[in-house]
């Protein structure tokens, strides 16, 4: 199985605290940034569905990350090499020049070139939050497609049995392949994916990490730059951000020493009864 896994840097999260907004832009300096957590996630299913997990080291399968971004983002897609991926491709963009449908279309054309069977992405990133790319992707590419996905079965590498957990319980598809698929953080709980090649095998929770030597292996696979317009012809924006403002500061919270004096700045001051 080939699968195609778009990775996305974006700032830490951790490092919310730190963000400033300065002439209606965020003030990205001195932020770290680190892969996109849901996108971490897609890469580690996609290395549990492509391998035996009693040996991982044996890919039985191909793994292709893709990221947009400048130069710097090679850091990223290099970790991800480490961890077991096979090859990498950047997509030299900046974030400005980018949203979710346009980049919905450049992947559509990296998948009619590389013929992927799955592309597996994170339901969203942490930054925006937006949760189009994949459902924009499985819409241009006419593949079924499959969302918040909890746990993956491989049925023999041509069809997958999706769950997804719902109010109540778990809903469950059957996507056939090629599909698309975006997946949600217990995708990475230690028995959510199964394949032929690792049918009841218990991974440690969470994604893996790579050793020392993994990571200096890594900078001898693939990672080849391709030009945005190679992907797409058109690249107007459909959503465009004018500024960005910081919220209107909130007043201290004051003490109350009974429930009726709380009832009773509820119904006068808050006017929220």
């Amino acid at each position: 199985m080939k699968i195609l896994v778009p990775l996305k840097r974006v700032s830490d999260p951790d490092n919310a605290n730190k963000i400033k907004i300065s002439g209606g832009k965020v003030e990205t300096t001195g932020l770290e940034w680190k892969p996109n957590p849901f996108d971490e996630y897609a890469v580690e299913t996609a290395l549990r569905l492509t391998e035996n997990g009693a040996n991982p080291k044996a890919r039985l399968g191909e793994v292709l990350v893709v990221s947009f971004g400048p130069k710097e983002v090679e850091t990223t897609l290099r970790a991800a090499l480490a961890t077991g991926a096979d090859r990498a491709i950047r997509v030299d963009a900046t974030d400005d020049q980018l949203d979710g449908d346009l980049v919905a279309r450049a992947l559509k054309a990296l998948v009619e070139k590389e013929k992927p069977d799955l592309v597996l992405l994170g339901k969203q990133q942490v930054e925006g939050d937006s949760n189009q790319v994949g459902q924009l992707l499985a819409e241009y590419l006419g593949w079924p497609q499959a969302t918040f996905a909890g746990s993956i079965k491989s049925e023999n590498d041509t069809a997958l049995e999706v769950h997804r957990e719902v109010d109540g319980g778990s809903m469950v598809l059957k996507v056939t392949l090629p599909a698309v698929v975006t997946v949600d953080l217990r995708i990475v709980a230690p028995q959510s994916v199964s394949s032929k090649h690792s049918p009841a095998h218990k991974y440690a929770d969470g994604v893996r990490f790579a050793a020392l030597m993994a990571i200096m292996a890594a900078k001898k696979k693939p990672l080849v730059e391709v030009k945005l317009a190679e992907l797409a012809s058109d690249t107007a924006l459909k959503i465009k951000v004018t500024g960005y403002e910081a919220p209107p500061a909130r007043k201290a919270g004051v003490k109350v020493k009974t429930v009726a004096e709380l009832v009773q700045k509820l119904k006068t001051e808050a006017r929220v009864i």
